[in-house]
């Protein structure tokens, strides 16, 4: 890729933290955070924390008819994501309805869990008189369901539900795929997009991460996983690369980002606000089960980014982690960079931006890349939320804890997931010194 790299025109950022990528920023600045207590007194603490978004059934105001009218189809990720798009494809300013519909690329991370726990049918259930210890009438059952559960249930439960809605919305018919997993699937869709349009299939490629994760159900299972924050201390208990962290606190958003051919997107005199320079990714080859990736594979996929895009670490504003806030997981990201960095780790700050909104899964991979090339835009790097100091051994790592002026105009940003993935992209604003 390298200076070939495509062009981003565009970002939307939408999460419980704000609605809009400059509302972040100005949070951000702040250093506010969207999670919040969401209730049940009754619940683990760990339960009772996330980054909910409140309005998360709005839709955008100039929405088509014809999308409206499936609305009962839509997705709660769907719906935040179709904000994040309407906001990138506006801060482009493409007039993605010009051009030929064979000729623009879509691209999905997605993540919503929002039916995870079947509540719909709880009811049902209920007035069926379904019990644990006694079997029921199964014809019961049918006919209250008929009348308790949406009969789109399972269209609106679809992974790839949010494809139909932004393709007709922008009359998107070129490349397309929906990648349904959590963390690095929003990066990989960003990848995926790159290379269709250094291939030259398409004109214009959106890219978009969704994620709900704030379901009781959802919040039960990454807890059981061992991956939850306790919230001892509440919405301050997320603290990536902190000796005190435990676990990291989830939340639901959505991330956007339009890609055009970098000519091009000269040609139009369009507001460049960065490129992708190059992209690594590799995996462990690990079970489902794991949970992280190894120092060896990590640190294999900084060198990788950082060589095929001709760059140093000392060439970096800063770098941005994954930054989850499990002990195991920050500590190998910890080794990785630590390696990179060589004998000068002080070189080169780390910024960890999930505690402004809360893990939102594929979203995050995309929003922290946005903030990342906002925060490039001011001359900073984004601090660390509740950072104080991090583990023994790594105390010359500069994770750092208050904004920090930078120069220079390229970030790392990394990704790790489920199973041994590890992805890292290097993402350049377009004027600065190099």
């Amino acid at each position: 890729m390298n200076e070939r790299g495509p062009a981003i025109t565009g970002m939307g950022v939408v999460s419980s933290l704000a609605s809009s990528l400059e509302g972040h920023w100005q949070q951000i600045l702040r250093q506010a955070t969207g999670i919040a207590e969401l209730g049940g007194d009754d619940l683990p603490r760990a339960l009772r924390f996330a980054g909910r978004v409140a309005n998360n059934h709005t839709l955008p105001p100039d929405t088509p008819p014809e999308v409206l009218k499936q609305g009962r189809l839509i997705s709660p990720s769907s719906r935040l994501g179709l904000r994040a798009v309407d906001e990138a494809v506006r801060d482009s300013g493409v007039d993605v309805l010009g051009i030929a519909p064979a000729r623009k690329a879509l691209y999905i991370g997605a993540a919503d869990y929002s039916k995870a726990g079947y509540r719909e049918f709880y009811a049902a259930f209920r007035e069926a008189g379904v019990v644990a210890d006694r079997a029921f009438d199964t014809e019961r059952v049918n006919r209250a369901t008929l009348h308790a559960v949406d009969p789109f249930f399972l269209l609106e439960g679809l992974t790839n539900n949010l494809v139909a809605f932004v393709s007709r919305r922008y009359q998107l018919q070129g490349p397309n795929v929906t990648l349904a997993s959590h963390s690095p699937c929003g990066a990989q869709a960003l990848e995926l997009a790159v290379r269709c349009l250094l291939q030259d299939q398409a004109d214009v490629a959106i890219v978009v991460g969704t994620c709900v994760w704030s379901s009781f159900v959802t919040l039960f299972e990454l807890d059981a996983l061992g991956l939850l924050s306790q919230c001892n201390e509440g919405s301050a208990s997320f603290r990536p690369f902190d000796r005190r962290r435990d676990g990291f606190i989830a939340g639901d958003g959505a991330a956007a980002l339009v890609l055009e051919p970098l000519e091009r997107a000269r040609a139009r005199g369009a507001r460049i606000v960065g490129s992708v320079r190059t992209a690594a990714s590799f995996t462990d080859a690990g079970t489902t089960t794991s949970l992280g990736v190894s120092v060896e594979t990590a640190g294999r996929t900084l060198a990788t980014a950082l060589d095929e895009a001709g760059l140093r670490p000392r060439d970096l504003a800063f770098i941005s982690p994954h930054g989850s806030g499990t002990l195991k997981g920050d500590g190998i990201e910890l080794s990785a960079i630590a390696q990179l960095l060589d004998g000068d780790r002080a070189a080169t700050p780390i910024s960890g931006m999930k505690p402004y909104t809360g893990h939102m899964g594929a979203a995050s991979d995309l929003a922290e890349i946005a903030f990342a090339l906002t925060a490039l835009g001011h001359g900073l790097a984004p601090a660390t939320p509740n950072f104080r100091a991090t583990d023994k051994g790594f105390e010359g790592v500069d994770v750092i804890a208050e904004h920090r002026p930078v120069t220079g105009r390229h970030v790392l940003s990394m990704t790790q997931g489920f199973g041994g993935q590890s992805l890292a992209i290097v993402i350049s604003t377009e004027a600065g010194p190099d």
